[in-house]
């Protein structure tokens, strides 16, 4: 599944509907506007693929795939991990647009590419990167306790996070700074 690139058309809104203080002074740069929307987008992908990351890494998916040696489909992976079918599907389409995996259609099977399996499958590899997933996750499930850091200025001790917070760091720290 190739990436697309999209085009938001805020011509068709009228100004008035998207600008916060309209004054004959202020002039929208709509190419800006643009160019950031894009990257709003960008990140929207980016967090849910983190947390798509994160959920084939607790099933199994990538190691799944990369065990199995060959071009693998959507049932075979819900076979092989006792997983939903439907929704290895999804996960499965949601990897290979955001190009964590290759999918084949004329097949309608996917490969895990070696790189992408060394930082997503292989523990001993020194780019292995699942624990940065694992503090992405953390920081989702402590946003209350982020919320009253901000209002208090109190901070959060760290053993009062998430455990993915100790589990991704030391993952990840290990396999980058372990000689």
């Amino acid at each position: 599944m190739p990436h697309r690139l999209i085009n938001i058309n805020l011509s068709i809104i009228p100004q008035a509907q998207y600008m916060s203080s309209p004054s004959p002074s202020t002039t929208m740069d709509n190419e800006k506007l643009q160019q950031f929307m894009a990257k709003i987008l960008s990140d929207f992908g980016g967090a849910a693929s983190s947390i798509l990351v994160y959920i084939g890494d607790k099933l199994g998916l990538y190691k799944a795939i990369s065990d199995f040696g060959k071009p693998i489909t959507s049932q075979e992976l819900g076979s092989l991990t006792g997983t939903s079918e439907r929704y290895i599907r999804e996960w499965l389409a949601n990897q290979a647009a955001g190009g964590y995996l290759i999918y084949d259609p004329s097949s309608q099977k996917y490969t895990l590419p070696l790189e992408q399996a060394q930082v997503l499958a292989n523990e001993n590899n020194p780019v292995y990167a699942i624990g940065g997933f694992q503090v992405m996750m953390s920081l989702y499930r402590d946003e209350a306790k982020i919320l009253g850091a901000f209002k208090t200025g109190k901070g959060i001790a760290w053993g009062d996070h998430d455990k993915d917070l100790f589990e991704g760091t030391g993952c990840y720290s290990n396999r980058r700074f372990s000689y």
